[in-house]
């Protein structure tokens, strides 16, 4: 997911800082990155509540960075 990774680099972070932010390793996190492994809900809930957007925006059903 393309959207991921923006996101994170736009944060000025890297894999491993995310993956213990959400309390798994880098390797799990980086498949969720490349979309080899499907994001749980919770961890998309995690997720855009950190990066303060929100899920739509992460799986990219919308375009709209900002939560409603």
């Amino acid at each position: 997911m393309n959207r991921l990774r923006d996101l994170r680099e736009d944060a000025d972070l890297n894999q491993t800082q995310v993956a213990k932010f959400l309390g798994m390793s880098q390797t799990g996190y980086s498949k969720y990155e490349t979309g080899e492994n499907d994001i749980p809900t919770q961890v998309l809930i995690k997720l855009a509540g950190f990066y303060k957007t929100s899920i739509d925006y992460i799986l990219g059903i919308t375009d709209r960075r900002e939560p409603l």
